[in-house]
Order: structure tokens, then C-alpha cells, then sequence
């Protein structure tokens, strides 16, 4: 029982951790991105197609850090699942 209970707050503390880590990433990145938003404003010689190519990088980076929080966010509940069977 006691092992249970603290692989419990093991993975308590793990999530907290991440969700603190990655909300900071987070935030760095959409700074950047409104640095680079605002850059490509400012340059007249950047063709359309180049802010489309860079807009949709920036498109597929935000849905795979989505993604990736998902899948963590998957994993932690899983284990936490796994221990609350024990």
C-alpha cells in the first residue's frame, strides 16, 4: 500500500514538473513567434511565399507540440491508472 501511495506523488511531482517545463517552452515559443510575425511584417523584400512557407512551420510546430502534450498527458494518466489498481 505505502509503495503505491508513493508512486502516486513520484508521478504527481514528474506531472507538475512537465507542466511547469513545457508551459515555460511554450511561452517562449508563441514569443517568438509574434518576434517573427513581427519581423516579416517589417521586410519588404519577403515574398508571399515565404511568410505562407513560414506561417505553415509555425502551423506544424504548434500542432506537434499539441501533439506531444497529449501524448504526455496520456502517459501520466495511464500510470497514474496502473497505480491506483495496486
Amino acid at each position: 500500500m505505502e509503495t503505491g501511495k508513493i508512486g502516486k506523488q513520484i508521478i504527481t511531482f514528474q506531472k507538475a514538473l512537465f507542466e511547469n517545463s513545457f508551459n515555460a517552452m511554450n511561452m517562449v515559443q508563441e514569443q517568438t513567434e509574434k518576434m517573427v510575425n513581427n519581423f516579416l511584417t517589417q521586410l519588404p523584400w519577403v515574398t508571399e511565399d515565404g511568410k505562407k512557407t513560414i506561417e505553415t512551420s509555425v502551423e506544424f510546430y504548434r500542432k506537434a507540440r499539441t501533439d506531444f502534450k497529449k501524448a504526455v498527458d496520456d502517459g501520466f494518466a495511464k500510470m497514474e491508472e496502473m497505480f491506483i489498481q495496486k
